[in-house]
């Protein structure tokens, strides 16, 4: 199994119900449709779905019943990229190779399809618990809402923003990777499990090899920041340095930063072990595959 297919194969499934879900009318609310869908069908490797879905399956679950959820999470990463993007945080003129959401519509429209998409991320989510109010669902609901908030992403990009032009010890840093980055990543191999049925047990190993694929994806994210190029990216390099931010690189060279992400490929697979009666080969190469990605 190639895990460029499968994410090709999955991408396509997963673009195909946002397309499906997402607004798209005529009306006085056409322009936080069009800016809302600008974002969401920039590109990008759907990585946060995909591990829903896949995670589902793996463990017997039918990945059709995680979309809804899977969805959402596209939705609220899609958000985070379009405030990330702003002035007012990394000020950036290209996402996924296209211009960014604010040089499109502007600021305050951008401002608005973010909280237009995470809200939408809810409410599809809240949707499903409606229609199966399972505690299943409950419970993905609840791992993805804390790792999208304070306790999650928005409390890592605070720590992030706050440490700007500042030197940091190594604690804060692993911080802002574990919240501003891995916690979603995490939250989507969790909540892909339990919504396929994973027992406590299998939850946490998921939960470990979420944790460490998504410090491995930031730190490479990272590297690329340093040695990427805007062709491969689809987006403004060197911002990380042009923004004084402080990053594994700046605080243990390149060397060690390409050795972390291998260390942290041996965690992930390491943790797949209690899986041995499910097919996980996918999850190992998607583990490696995060460590030489070069976009």
């Amino acid at each position: 199994m190639d895990i460029r297919n499968e994410l090709v194969k999955y991408k396509d499934i997963i673009e195909e119900h946002l397309d499906k879900i997402l607004p798209n009318e005529e009306g006085y609310q056409k322009k936080i449709y069009e800016a809302m869908r600008y974002s969401i069908f920039a590109g990008g490797k759907r990585l946060r779905p995909f591990l829903i879905l896949k995670t589902c399956e793996m463990v017997s679950g039918n990945y059709k019943n995680a979309l809804p959820f899977a969805s959402a999470i596209e939705m609220i990463h899609t958000y985070s990229l379009i405030h990330d993007d702003l002035p007012a945080m990394d000020d950036d003129d290209l996402r996924r190779g296209r211009p960014t959401n604010h040089k499109v519509f502007g600021e305050a429209i951008a401002i608005l399809a973010g909280d237009g998409l995470l809200n939408f991320a809810f409410e599809t989510m809240i949707k499903a618990m409606i229609n199966d109010n399972s505690e299943k669902y409950i419970n993905a609901f609840n791992e993805i809402s804390k790792a999208a908030g304070i306790h999650g992403m928005i409390g890592g990009q605070v720590v992030d923003i706050l440490s700007e032009n500042k030197e940091i010890d190594k604690d804060t840093l692993d911080f802002i990777h574990k919240k501003k980055t891995s916690a979603l990543i995490e939250a989507s191999v969790v909540a892909g499990g339990i919504l396929g049925g994973a027992t406590n047990e299998e939850v946490e190993a998921l939960r470990d090899y979420g944790r460490s694929i998504g410090l491995g994806f930031q730190i490479r994210d990272d590297i690329l920041d340093r040695i990427g190029n805007v062709e491969n990216l689809g987006k403004d390099i060197g911002s990380d340095e042009e923004n004084n931010k402080a990053t594994y690189l700046s605080l243990y060279g390149i060397d060690n930063a390409i050795e972390k992400t291998k260390e942290l490929c041996t965690n992930a697979c390491n943790s797949l072990r209690l899986f041995d009666k499910y097919e996980t080969s996918i999850f190992t190469e998607l583990a490696e595959y995060l460590v030489y990605r070069k976009k």
